[in-house]
């Protein structure tokens, strides 16, 4: 597996390539340059969407630009010519003008099962902070958990730790849990982006669940919006959490034991 920053990962096993919320742009930058939050970068991106040619299934978690970037998304899909994406229902109508027709699109409601290729799809609400539950669409927020050859790996999207997670995730008894930790961005006293769960809550989860190694996301992309990994370190090995800091664009390999 690789992360490419922020929430993003391309992961690989014998069966299948996949990639969940990539951000390899610059785009929010140039939206908010002139603004009280500029997006600065902190991670280079190590590729650009284009580079990716190798796809079979693209993940999006949820609507904002940062999991769901049209500058990324586009020149993907245009390289990756077979490349699915799987997102919630709501998001449909947005990616159609990214130049996908509608049988490369997979709606899911958030709280259901999918078959992708070799993939099998267990979707979970998340809660970011809220749900924002329609009775039409379902849900805007969503994880995955992974399902293949043998492992299972669950991917929060963004999330606050909510009431029932930890009992979903103790079901399916993910192997390995990418999740936030960068809690909720203040600015002036009042947060300037939805929150997740911090580095303790992110603890707290997995010792909740009892299994899996944790991989901590959504820090060290944006100087506004940002935590020190180390410190989400230290407090893992005080409690006895298995975990793994990425760095963006290196390999990390798991063998599940």
């Amino acid at each position: 597996m690789w992360w490419l920053g922020q929430s993003g990962y391309i992961l690989k096993t014998a069966s299948a390539t996949w990639i969940v919320d990539p951000y390899l742009s610059e785009s929010l930058t140039a939206k908010y340059a002139a603004t009280e939050k500029p997006h600065i970068r902190m991670t280079e991106a190590p590729l650009r969407g284009g580079d990716i040619s190798f796809a079979d299934w693209v993940f999006a978690s949820h609507t904002h630009t940062d999991h769901f970037d049209a500058e990324t998304l586009v020149p993907l899909f245009a390289a990756s010519a077979d490349a699915r994406l799987v997102l919630p229902s709501l998001l449909v109508e947005k990616a159609v003008p990214f130049g996908l027709n509608r049988e490369r699109i997979v709606p899911t409601r958030g709280d259901d099962t999918l078959t992708c290729g070799p993939l099998v799809v267990h979707v979970l609400p998340s809660a970011h902070p809220t749900f924002e539950h329609d009775p039409a669409t379902g849900y805007p927020y969503v994880g995955f958990v992974f399902e293949v050859d043998g492992l299972r790996l669950y991917h929060s999207g963004d999330t606050v730790v909510y009431e029932g997670l930890a009992q979903r995730l103790q079901a399916l008894q993910p192997d390995i849990l990418f999740l936030p930790i960068n809690g909720a961005a203040m600015h002036g006293g009042r947060p300037v982006v939805a929150a997740n769960m911090n580095a303790d809550e992110a603890i707290a989860l997995r010792q909740s669940v009892g299994h899996g190694v944790v991989i901590p996301h959504h820090y060290d992309m944006f100087t506004f919006n940002t935590v020190d990994v180390n410190a989400f370190a230290s407090r893992a090995r005080e409690a006895h959490i298995p975990y793994a800091i990425m760095r963006p664009g290196c390999p990390w390999r798991f063998r599940k034991p």
